[in-house]
This record gives C-alpha cells, sequence and structure tokens, in this order.
C-alpha cells in the first residue's frame, strides 16, 4: 500500500463514526453494537473467539424472537374482552307485552274477499283427500288425484289456472298431473322440497306442491310439499296475501279483533285495567294486536315485588267460530315480551297459549353490553350500518335483515312483501300490477337463505340489548267446579261486546309476572387497557433485552432513519456519477499521453471531509496538470565540464 494510502486509511480509522456518517452498513452496525445500550449486541463485537461470538448471536437472536413473540400475544390479548355478570336487587320496569289472536281477521267479515278462494280449496281437497266440506268431522274414502273438472260447479277456477296444484307419482320422474284439469304435464326446471321451513332441492317422489314461473314462462320452479295439507296451506297463503294487500287499511282494522273484544278481564299488580291500558298495533298476518306499557303511555310501569299477584293477569277471547279454517291450523293467541321502544315480531319469537288453559309465564331480565370496535363488530344505534330501517322502532339485527331483504324485493321485484312494513315510495305485490311477484319472491327468498343478498353480511348485533328469560307453565281452566258460574258471570259481563253464551274454548288465561326481581347485567370491559399494554412490553423488552423506551427510540433512530439515509446517500452518488459519465463526452486520447499525470492526493473520497481530503490542491481550471518532465541526461557528461575548465586554466597560465 502507498504511504498516502497508509495515512489516509489511518485517518479514517480515528476518526469518529456516527450514526449516517458510516460509509457503509458494515461500519453502521459496528458501531450501533459498541454504542447500544443493550448488552447482547455489545457483546457480540467484543467478545473474543469465533465459539463465543457465536453463542451470543443466538442468545441475542432468541432473545429478541421471545420478544417478538411475547408482544404479539400482548397485541392479541388488548383485543380481547372480560365478561362480568353482576346480579342486583332493585325495582324494575315492566316490559311491553304484545298479545295477538292467532287468526287475523273475523271469518265472517272476509269471507266475502276470500269466497271465490276458499271455493276452489275446497274443491282441491275434495281431489286430494275426498273431503267435501272442511267442517264435516266425517272422513270419507280417499280419492285419486286426478280431475276435478266434472265434479267443478259454476265457472272455471280462477286460482288454480294462475298458480295450478300438482300431483308428483314416483313412477313418473319429469311429469306431474294437474289438479284442475287431471292432464299430465312435463315439468322443466329445478324442483325445490320445502319441508320444516328449509328449502332444498330434493328429487320429486309422490309430492304435492305448484309451480311458479316468470313473466315469459321461460324459466319455472316447482316447490314440493311432504304433506298435501301443507302444499295446499302455503298456496292458500300466497292467494290471500295477494287479496289482502290490496284491502286498504282502515277497512283491515275494522276486519279485525277490537280491544274490547278480545280482552275480557285485566289486573296489573293487583289493579284493575282495561282495553285504555293497550295501544293497537296492526300486524300484516295477525291482524290487531294489542300492545300493554307500550312507548306511547305517559308513564312505563313498574313493580315492586315479584309473583304471580304483581304481574298482568288478563282473560282473552278468542272467538273460535270466526276462524279461517284454511288459513290457521290452531286456535289460541300469542303473546311476546319485548322493550317499549322494539318492534313485536309475533310471528318469529311469540309464545302461543292455549284455550281453555291458564298460561303462567315467569320472567327473568338480563340486561347485556357489549363493546363495539375494535372489540365486536356489534353497532350502537344501527347509523353505521348500511341498510335503511322501515320499521318505526330501534335497531335490532332482526329489523336489519328484514329491511335488508325487503329493500332487495323492491329492488329486484318491483313491490314489496305483505308481511314487512312498507319502503318509502313502494307498494304491496299483486297479481294485477305484478304478475309473477310470487315467482320472484321465492326465490329471492331462497338467496336470501343462502346468504347470496349480502344482508347477513352488513347486519351487525346491537351492543347493548335486554332480554327476558320466559319460563312457561300450564294449567286446566277454568275447572269443573267454577266453569259453570264463572262462564255464565263473564258472558254477562261482556254481554254488550259478545251476542252469545261463553264456553271454555273460547276463551285463554295469561298471566305474566316477574319470578323475582334479581336483574342479570353482562357486561364487557377491555382485558388490557393502554397502560397495562405498555407496561408488559417494557416487562418483556427487559427481561429479554435489558431494554428501555431510550433503547426502542435508539434502535428506531439506527434501523428505520441512519439504516435507510446510507442506502439513500449511496444510491443518490450512483445516480450522480452516472449522470456525470453520460454528459462527459468521451475521449480522444490515447493512454500512453496520460502517464505522468496522475496525482495520488486528488482521488476521489465519498467520505465527508478528513485530514487527508482537506489536503487535496484543486486542478487547474482549464489547463491540465503537467506532468513531470523527463531528466536532461547530456549535463551530466562529464567531459564537457572537464574541458571548459581545462581552457580557462589554460588562458590563466598564458598570463
Amino acid at each position: 500500500m502507498a504511504p498516502g494510502e497508509k495515512i489516509k486509511a489511518k485517518i479514517k480509522k480515528n476518526l469518529p463514526v456516527r450514526g449516517p456518517q458510516a460509509p457503509t452498513i458494515k461500519d453502521l452496525m459496528h458501531w450501533y453494537c459498541l454504542n447500544t445500550n443493550t448488552h447482547g449486541c455489545r457483546r457480540i463485537v467484543v467478545s473474543r473467539g469465533r465459539l463465543r461470538r457465536l453463542l451470543w448471536i443466538a442468545f441475542t437472536l432468541t432473545a429478541v424472537a421471545l420478544i417478538i413473540w411475547q408482544c404479539a400475544l400482548l397485541v392479541f390479548s388488548f383485543y380481547t374482552v372480560s365478561v362480568s355478570i353482576k346480579v342486583h336487587f332493585q325495582k324494575l320496569d315492566f316490559p311491553a307485552v304484545t298479545i295477538c289472536n292467532i287468526n287475523p281477521y273475523k271469518y265472517s267479515a272476509v269471507s266475502d274477499l276470500l269466497t271465490d278462494l276458499d271455493s276452489e280449496t275446497k274443491q282441491a281437497l275434495l281431489s286430494l283427500y275426498g273431503v267435501k266440506d272442511v267442517l264435516d268431522s266425517t272422513p270419507r274414502k280417499r280419492r285419486e288425484a286426478g280431475s276435478i273438472w266434472s265434479t267443478w260447479e259454476g265457472t272455471p277456477p280462477r286460482f288454480l289456472n294462475l298458480i295450478p296444484l300438482l300431483v308428483f307419482n314416483e313412477n313418473e320422474k319429469g311429469k306431474a298431473r294437474d289438479f284442475f284439469t287431471g292432464r299430465k304435464r312435463k315439468i322443466s326446471g329445478k324442483i325445490i322440497h320445502k319441508a320444516s321451513n328449509v328449502m332444498h332441492v330434493h328429487e320429486s317422489k309422490k309430492l304435492v306442491g305448484f309451480q311458479l314461473c316468470s313473466n315469459d314462462t321461460s324459466d319455472c320452479a316447482t316447490y314440493t310439499f311432504s304433506s298435501g295439507i301443507n302444499a295446499i296451506q302455503e298456496w292458500y297463503k300466497l292467494h290471500y296475501m295477494n287479496i289482502m294487500a290490496q284491502v286498504p287499511l282502515e277497512k283491515k282494522i275494522n276486519m279485525s279483533y277490537s280491544a274490547e273484544e278480545l280482552l275480557v278481564t285485566c289486573f296489573f299488580d293487583g289493579m284493575s285495567c282495561d282495553a285504555r291500558n293497550f295501544t293497537l298495533f296492526h300486524h300484516p298476518m295477525y291482524g290487531n294486536c294489542y300492545t300493554f306499557n307500550n312507548r306511547e303511555n305517559a308513564t312505563i310501569l313498574s313493580t315492586s315485588m315479584g309473583g304471580s299477584e304483581y304481574g298482568l293477569q288478563v282473560i282473552l277471547y278468542i272467538n273460535e267460530d270466526e276462524y279461517n279454517p284454511f288459513l290457521v291450523s290452531s286456535t289460541g293467541a300469542k303473546v311476546l315480551v319485548h322493550q317499549q321502544n322494539e318492534y313485536p315480531f309475533i310471528e318469529d319469537v311469540g309464545t302461543e297459549i292455549e284455550t281453555a288453559m291458564s298460561t303462567s309465564i315467569g320472567m327473568h331480565l338480563t340486561e347485556s353490553f357489549k363493546l363495539s370496535e375494535p372489540y365486536s363488530q356489534c353497532t350502537e344505534d344501527g347509523s353505521d350500518v348500511p341498510v335503511t330501517n322501515i320499521y318505526n322502532a330501534a335497531y335490532s339485527l332482526q329489523i336489519c335483515l328484514y329491511s335488508c331483504f325487503q329493500t332487495k324485493m323492491v329492488e329486484k321485484c318491483g313491490c314489496a312483501q305483505y308481511s314487512q312494513p312498507l319502503p318509502p315510495a313502494a307498494n304491496y305485490c299483486n297479481y294485477q300490477q305484478h304478475p309473477n311477484w310470487m315467482y320472484c319472491y321465492y326465490q329471492l327468498y331462497q338467496a336470501f337463505v343462502r346468504e347470496e343478498l349480502g344482508c347477513q353480511s352488513v347486519c351487525k348485533q346491537s351492543c347493548s340489548f335486554k332480554e327476558w328469560t320466559l319460563t312457561t307453565s300450564l294449567a286446566q281452566w277454568p275447572s269443573e267446579a267454577s266453569e259453570k258460574w264463572l262462564l255464565n258471570v263473564l258472558t254477562w259481563d261482556q254481554s254488550q261486546q259478545i251476542n252469545k253464551k261463553l264456553n271454555k274454548t273460547d276463551l285463554a288465561k295469561l298471566l305474566i309476572f316477574y319470578k323475582d326481581l334479581n336483574q342479570r347485567s353482562i357486561m364487557e370491559s377491555p382485558a388490557n387497557s393502554i397502560e397495562m399494554l405498555l407496561s408488559n412490553f417494557g416487562g418483556q423488552l427487559g427481561l429479554w433485552m435489558s431494554c428501555s423506551v431510550v433503547c426502542v427510540i435508539e434502535i428506531i433512530e439506527v434501523f428505520f432513519i441512519d439504516f435507510f439515509s446510507i442506502i439513500a446517500r449511496r444510491q443518490w452518488q450512483k445516480a450522480k456519477d452516472w449522470w456525470a459519465r453520460r454528459r462527459t463526452p468521451p475521449s480522444t486520447e490515447t493512454p500512453s499521453s496520460q502517464q505522468g499525470q496522475d496525482n495520488p492526493a486528488l482521488d476521489t473520497d465519498d467520505d465527508l471531509p478528513t485530514f487527508t481530503s482537506a489536503m487535496r490542491l484543486p486542478p487547474a481550471p482549464e489547463a491540465p496538470v503537467p506532468g513531470t518532465p523527463p531528466p536532461r541526461y547530456n549535463t551530466l557528461r562529464l567531459d564537457s565540464a572537464f574541458s571548459s575548465q581545462l581552457t580557462d586554466t589554460q588562458l590563466t597560465n598564458e598570463f
């Protein structure tokens, strides 16, 4: 190595290197290991011997891996919740109680609207089961399903032509027999079997069903049922909804039961109550329902004692004689306990009560509070859910799902399904305006069940809600000893509303009460707070690396600032060199003409100014640096020098 290079290397070695001043990443790492507060990295550099250094590298990497693992567990545990259950005794608000008759409208009031439909239903039952009169309890010999054209009276059927009922035989696959004409018809498209409220594709054997098609009849789907009764009831229900969707709301309210008719007696908390304490709620499928202790009341009633004597006690008049025989197959009422601001989904979660029975429902209140994001996907009030609430009630998951489906129904089918509220600027489906709405509804419902509409993915559960756990018990009512006088008294009391003598199959008794006043609260709280998370981080860093917050800042500075500064500086220098080479014209001089003109002191250096680089001499602006001229060897001739000296000596002697 040249003397100048040795001096330069010695000066660079002795100069202190700080962060991004290091010329290479290797020098930066060496400087970090010597100056860091973490002991492991320093021991890697200062240890002597290859084995000891390898051991310290292994220990340090193991500690780093453990820190990453433990910190990851701490981060995951930060988003977990702990559940606490509190049970406390206090005076409780009584919930809202909605009561509906299972039969939505009095049959005598709606029979004029359903005359043709009921007539065709009777003919279908006659063809399938040999039942001529649905009110006739005498069984008849079952007939083979064939044509009912010969037994048809009056004009041809309108509803059976619109949605024909079909019978499938196991020996004739792909074919079915029409109820009305008795002709066999080829069934194209898929066959969907509906059983136990679950729809799935099924290979038809001997089943009863009906076929729904689109407008152009090119796309059809056949829906079959295990029982002919279920098929006829579903077929009847479709036509029933189509008819009732065209009836004004005021007329439907008048055709249903009034509060004075439904409620015979009422007591709450030992005090008498009447129809004025109930609020009308009209349900499309259950007619007039009545809600006790609704939010429209001035004050919400509460109870200070538990037990059946301090709850709600009502006797209901069911009036079995006014039941529609094709729409409902059971008698009684439905009751639902809910919050005052909730929509009563009586058809989904309502509890049925029987006639001639006393139904006691004991309640336990449970209040739940969940944490919202980032701990769960619940919503506080539904404002962050992209679904419009079409119900005049507080948000719930069930409201969101039904609102989403009804909105999709309006978008896809052009009309709304009858059993749910109307969205803005929409109408209920009917044959006249939407001939193929039934086919569209069934297709859309299947997509909803298969979660293809996206409703289940966007709807969220509420973060806070109240739930009443119900315990139901039954007892025969009234007893044989009290039946006679009790029915006589009730008949006399209700003589203005009921024009017949009551019997026990027309009445149902209902008791709803708190079993005790113990309220259970389920609350979620974060398992870790920010302070706990930082403390756990510090403990892990101190345990495995003897590191503090200052050490973390040092790591960030070196590995994220200095590291990338060196890389950026080197890339920038390379770009400058490339640009300079591109702009410099190619040299035409031969390599021999450049000899003797290199100056080692002018070597470029990428480092910051040092002693050597500061002493460099800048080249001349234009003239090239002159090389050292070759020596003049003719001056070294001895004979010329002595000859001249000899001449001078001779001249001196002559004088």
